[in-house]
């Protein structure tokens, strides 16, 4: 399914489709206000990017399916022990967006549910998980309204709407919100970064931008991170709300109806682009330091020119791990941005590196086990390929939680298998009508999946 634009019916298919960002198709759509492209239609200047050293050797030959490593077979490979988190400030539980193995949802059993909002419609996306800090949740919900919980027992405290009730953007979707300083920080598809109270729901600030911001935001070291839909990443004063400086990468017309966060290490930040650009920055000045482009060489159908990287990156043990929807997951070392290895896996969703391995999903439901420091596959599990299409599903993760590996799906599963075999462990569902398209998050012991109608599920 195409989308050119927000009047037409959403289904969590449409979760995974093409957001067409061109004058002529955005102008026809009624209610949303067409970004202004930078450069549409003239020449444009865009921003240097070095290509970083050394040369993209891919572990399998692209005209091959993914298949485990001989010399892998019968191999046993470790783990961290899982540790439990206190918070979850922003969407990936840190700012490297990697948080190893977490203890959580021991028995995926339901502690509470609570309603957040507007869900997934003909209008509206929930496109960010929810944040924990302090032993509160926040939630954005399908349109601007952020509401917080008590972690432990699902109790609202507040609930802020900050959309808009006429003019141009009165009808949007999309953003998310991270927690820091005792503030929560929101991006928002009506055009605007703001930060409230984490305690009231106050606004402190709220500063507009030239183009909506569909990903939530990362903050770090005083900076607030949004990347906006024509690919611009903005940096802004946490305190403030004051402009630091910007990054525009090559422009991509085409993106996936999914959206990012950057990851930050040190003084490094790291930022996914819908061109399938992975560029590193300084936060300090936004100086790109390397980019690694994830696309394929040779490209066998229409699909795979759609290059975003719709899956936040993760930075574990100083490489950088990411995928694209062309094909391409890939690890970088983050201080040269000289690639690894690269695997032909196209990703909508985050991979999550952890003790000697590396786990992700891929857009066919093939799940894979991959050596971290050669790519190298222990084992894959292909969850779609003996159901027909219209049983087929959509997963999201994954997660490593109290020995398993989690993914959940849009038709409401959530599936635990063995981390170290990729056996069926367990299947919970969610509900009887309950999508989900977000990967879970973890705090205190608990589980927390945002579904598709808007409503908040802790497991404990």
């Amino acid at each position: 399914m195409i989308r050119l634009g927000l009047n037409r019916p959403a289904t969590a298919a449409a979760r995974v489709a093409l957001v067409v960002l061109a004058s002529a198709g955005l102008a026809a759509c009624a209610g949303f206000n067409v970004p202004k492209v930078p450069g549409f239609g003239q020449k444009q200047k865009h921003a240097s990017a070095r290509v970083a050293p050394g040369q993209r050797i891919p572990v399998l030959p692209s005209d091959q399916s993914l298949t485990p490593a001989a010399a892998l077979k019968g191999v046993d490979f470790s783990l961290p022990p899982p540790q439990r988190l206190a918070d979850w400030p922003v969407p990936g539980g840190n700012l490297e967006q990697a948080v190893d193995h977490v203890d959580a949802g021991a028995d995926l059993q339901v502690a509470w549910r609570h309603k957040i909002g507007a869900g997934l419609s003909k209008l509206t996306h929930i496109m960010a998980p929810p944040v924990v800090g302090e032993g509160h949740i926040f939630a954005l919900d399908g349109k601007a309204r952020v509401t917080a919980l008590d972690a432990l027992t699902g109790h609202e405290l507040w609930s802020t709407d900050l959309s808009e009730k006429k003019g141009m953007d009165r009808e949007a979707f999309g953003g998310g919100v991270a927690y820091g300083d005792g503030m929560i920080f929101m991006s928002s598809g009506y055009r605007f970064v703001a930060a409230l109270d984490a305690k009231t729901g106050r606004v402190i600030w709220k500063i507009p931008t030239s183009s909506p911001v569909h990903g939530a935001p990362t903050v770090a070291g005083g900076k607030v991170y949004v990347i906006d839909v024509v690919d611009q990443l903005q940096a802004y004063d946490a305190k403030t709300g004051a402009s630091v400086w910007s990054y525009q990468p090559l422009e991509e017309p085409a993106r996936m109806l999914i959206a990012s966060s950057p990851a930050v290490s040190g003084e490094e930040v790291v930022a996914p682009f819908a061109s399938g650009e992975l560029v590193a920055l300084s936060t300090a000045n936004g100086t790109d330091l390397w980019t690694d482009v994830l696309s394929l060489t040779n490209r066998n159908n229409a699909l795979s020119e759609i290059r975003d990287i719709s899956g936040r990156p993760a930075i574990y043990r100083g490489a950088v791990y990411a995928g694209s929807h062309s094909g391409v997951m890939t690890a970088v070392d983050l201080r040269t941005g000289a690639t690894t290895w690269s695997l032909p896996l196209a990703m909508i969703s985050s991979p999550w590196p952890a003790g000697d391995v590396v786990f992700a999903v891929g857009a066919d439901g093939d799940v894979v086990c991959a050596a971290r420091d050669s790519g190298q596959i222990y084992w894959i599990r292909r969850l779609n390929e003996p159901l027909r299409k219209k049983f087929r599903q959509t997963w999201s993760g994954p997660m490593l939680a109290s020995n398993r590996l989690l993914l959940v799906s849009d038709k409401g599963n959530i599936l635990a298998l063995d981390p170290h075999t990729g056996k069926d462990l367990k299947t919970v569902k969610l509900g009887p009508k309950e999508g989900a398209f977000l990967a879970p998050i973890a705090s205190g012991g608990l589980l927390y999946i945002l579904a598709d109608d808007g409503e908040l599920i802790a497991l404990r």
